[in-house]
């Protein structure tokens, strides 16, 4: 097989998206038509930025100014991955500059670390060269290109690499896998940092319809006929009203129907339970489970996966006003459950309640899977780096958590405790919304709890991102604001079921 080098777009501002562009390759270059299908490496002089691999045990795949061995004693380079070591090298009249990059121990993880510090180098550069290295090419692309992500309304103060060409034999599906992949993350960043003036349920709604699958939206009024209690709860202190989104994937011979449900919550004030402005300044990024799952079933059909899936997004902006529900409310959720809202801030878990019990009711799926940056307490049990999964099925739980390995969206599986059902008792509705007083704590477990009321005992996961759903730091794959996370981790599930 000849080398086959084509290049890709990184991921523009506001939703421009990848794209896939034809290279302009000379005659006799390697890996061009008039090659005759030679293998050979890329020469140094035919890119101004070339990346290539090394690691412990892995030679340079070019000819360098000086033996490999050499230069990378010199700048003691021991291979790990994002390690980057810069050689200049001649150019005709000007100089070109050489990239060799680690690849650790070769794992999906190291691969898609070394593709992110290799893409970061090429930061405001018209173009970057990369030879692939062996092993999960996928990975790797995935880290290059979501480490090119950007989001600016405005005039941006610096550019990502404006193209990356990718070179390797035989691996044109590994990359254009890897292409739908962290295109879809960058669908659920754009989302998530779309600012609230813009991002309202109406507008969330318009943007899932335009995924290429079936769409049906539920208005205010469709909403108030289907007794959708909790979404409209939580809406009627916006002049923004809310919406419920349903997105259907069926593929031909699907004999498996997952529901995935994400919480759309365009903006969180908190409501009459007003947060702190501290509190309120990222709460653009609420409706970041929504939007993983507008971005996962837009992806579904490019990545041929043979699973039914139905997507619900429960949209709605959590505002204050005249018309705002007020703590000590007594809401009716979809299904006839009464609900006693103590605490507007509380407002995710109820949105979402309609959805999950939509779902059971209608649209009998095998397993259900709802993701949703639910609780403040989820950081403080596991951080920045870690997801929560709570399931009622251990075998749901082991196959979320090795889809979250695989793809470096980790998860660390929470319990879900019966003796602290208690706390979501009310003297006055089925259910509170949150505990009455502290005797129990644990607000994660029991807003967990408080769902699982709405599952019909269906095999069901709880995927709670409040932790990782937003990153603070241009590091790695992530730019600052929304992460995108639980888009790989699903479509890597959703692939392998």
């Amino acid at each position: 097989m000849p080398i086959s080098p084509y290049s890709l777009l990184p991921h523009a501002s506001h939703g421009q998206g990848l794209s896939v562009v034809a290279p302009a390759w000379a005659d006799g270059e390697p890996g061009s038509p008039g090659n005759g299908g030679a293998e050979e490496a890329p020469a140094v002089q035919d890119a101004r930025l070339l990346a290539v691999p090394f690691g412990a045990d892995l030679a340079p795949k070019v000819e360098l100014p000086l033996p490999a061995a050499a230069l990378l004693a010199h700048y003691e380079a021991k291979g790990e991955a994002g390690e980057v070591v810069e050689v200049p090298v001649a150019n005709g009249d000007s100089i070109g500059r050489i990239l060799l990059y680690g690849v650790g121990d070769g794992s999906a993880t190291a691969l898609r670390k070394a593709g992110a510090a290799v893409a970061r180098r090429g930061k405001g550069k018209d173009a970057i060269r990369i030879v692939l290295p062996d092993g999960q090419v996928t990975a790797f692309v995935e880290g290059a290109l979501l480490a090119t992500y950007t989001f600016r309304i405005g005039e941006a103060k610096s550019t990502p690499v404006a193209m990356i060409e990718f070179v390797g034999d035989g691996a044109e599906a590994e990359v254009a896998r890897g292409e739908v992949i962290a295109g879809a993350v960058a669908l659920a960043r754009d989302l998530s940092n779309m600012p609230a003036s813009v991002k309202t349920p109406a507008w969330l709604a318009e943007r899932a319809a335009e995924q290429g699958v079936t769409a049906k939206v539920w208005d205010e009024q469709e909403l108030r006929a289907g007794k959708f209690g909790g979404i409209l709860a939580v809406g009627q202190g916006s002049v923004n009203p809310p919406r419920l989104i349903q997105l259907s994937y069926e593929p031909e011979g699907a004999t498996e129907h997952v529901v995935l449900v994400g919480k759309g919550i365009t903006y969180d004030t908190g409501g009459l339970s007003l947060k702190p402005t501290d509190g309120m300044k990222f709460m653009k990024t609420d409706m970041a489970g929504g939007a993983a799952v507008i971005a996962v079933l837009g992806a579904l059909a490019s990545l041929e996966v043979r699973v039914r899936v139905t997507g619900l997004i429960a949209a709605a902006e959590n505002s204050f006003s005249g018309s705002a529900q007020r703590p000590s409310d007594v809401i009716t959720q979809y299904g006839g459950r009464t609900v006693e809202v103590l605490n507007t801030d509380a407002e995710g878990r109820l949105v979402m309640a309609d959805a999950l019990a939509y779902a059971d009711a209608e649209l009998d799926p095998d397993v259900m899977v709802d993701i949703a940056t639910l609780t403040g307490a989820i950081s403080i049990a596991l951080g920045k780096d870690l997801g929560a999964v709570f399931a009622s099925d251990d075998g749901l739980a082991t196959e979320l958590a090795e889809a979250g390995e695989s793809t470096g969206e980790r998860l660390w599986r929470m319990p879900l405790i019966d003796d602290y059902v208690p706390a979501l008792e009310s003297s006055v509705a089925d259910l509170s919304n949150i505990e009455i007083g502290s005797a129990y704590g644990a607000g994660s477990i029991t807003a967990a709890l408080f769902l699982r009321e709405f599952t019909g005992k269906r095999p069901w996961a709880h995927l709670d991102i409040a932790g990782v759903g937003r990153s603070g730091a241009d590091e790695g794959i992530f730019s600052k604001g929304a992460t995108g996370y639980g888009v790989r981790l699903l479509l890597e599930w959703l692939s392998s079921r």
